[in-house]
């Protein structure tokens, strides 16, 4: 078999991981079609193309000798390779792509096309229901399977990351009429601590362009970024991010009644991420950024009667 090599990583993809990485990835981009190649050989792989999508990785189709469709995934960060694959390995059987092969020293895996094509099926039934039951199964598989030490964790994300940046922002940033609320807002979340509930794998990035649906018209969860601990983290991101300003109520009310955790202990979640998500859409001129102030508005009024 020959195994062709791919040319430069496409416009797009480098341009988001340089915003991601820094210039320290620009030298990881010029080497890793060979890097790709030398994958491909070693599984015995025909590659594609790549699929220009996602802001930590080089993804590319392929084809295995049996003729089954591949992703091909290149991690720019060893680490979030590693983190990944763990959580994969740990999900295996459940709503997730499956890790055909894997190499440590190359941050490169061989995955699962989900659907037969790059991006998945295009069947999306009753998708707020799957969505939810789909994450739902994943966090008892992480319970279950949990091994402790392998992956981050939840609060370290959330003490030396989230709050340090909403803080820094709230008070650095000019919020102009914003300001007041912001102010409540930080006041409100600041006092936010995980349940004291068994902890779980959580997948940590549950935007729609992660979830891809199969054949069958089931969800597969996929490029998470995981961390361990309480579930309702989960179930807030799904809420605010999945279709930004659109039915978050119902999201709201279905991650509450599929994972049995009341609204008023996911709505303070909800807050959080959408305060930390408006900061950083002020801080780039994000043109969502009114938008996510729409959502944060919603979940402050729902919230207002228990902030004392």
């Amino acid at each position: 078999m020959t195994t062709r090599t791919l040319g430069e990583v496409p416009r797009g993809c480098r341009r988001r991981l340089l915003a991601h990485y820094g210039p320290k990835a620009q030298e990881w981009l010029d080497a890793v079609p060979c890097v790709l190649r030398q994958a491909a050989e070693r599984w015995q792989l025909s590659l594609g193309g790549y699929h220009d999508a996602g802001h930590a990785s080089v993804i590319v189709t392929a084809t295995a000798l049996d003729g089954r469709p591949l992703i091909v995934k290149a991690w720019v960060d060893p680490a979030r390779y590693r983190h990944e694959i763990r959580a994969l390995r740990l999900w295996a059987g459940g709503p997730t792509a499956d890790v055909v092969e894997a190499d440590d020293d190359m941050a490169v895996a061989v995955l699962e096309m989900v659907g037969g094509r790059p991006g998945g099926s295009s069947w999306r039934q009753r998708e707020t229901q799957v969505v939810a039951a789909a994450l739902q199964g994943l966090h008892t598989l992480g319970r279950a399977r949990l091994l402790t030490g392998h992956l981050p964790l939840l609060g370290d994300y959330l003490r030396f990351e989230v709050f340090p940046r909403i803080e820094k922002r709230v008070r650095s940033l000019d919020l102009g009429s914003w300001q007041p609320f912001a102010d409540h807002e930080f006041r409100a979340i600041h006092r936010l601590v995980e349940g004291t509930g068994q902890p779980t794998v959580l997948h940590g990035d549950m935007y729609r362009e992660n979830v891809t649906f199969d054949s069958t018209g089931h969800p597969r969860l996929i490029d998470p970024v995981p961390m361990v601990g309480d579930a309702v983290f989960d179930w807030a991101f799904w809420t605010v991010y999945y279709d930004l300003g659109r039915e978050t109520n119902i999201r709201l009310a279905t991650a509450s009644r599929v994972s049995r955790i009341p609204v008023p202990m996911i709505a303070p979640w909800c807050r959080l991420l959408s305060l930390d998500g408006l900061l950083y859409y002020v801080d780039t001129d994000d043109p969502r950024a009114p938008q996510m102030l729409e959502v944060l508005s919603f979940l402050s009024a729902r919230g207002s009667g228990s902030d004392g």
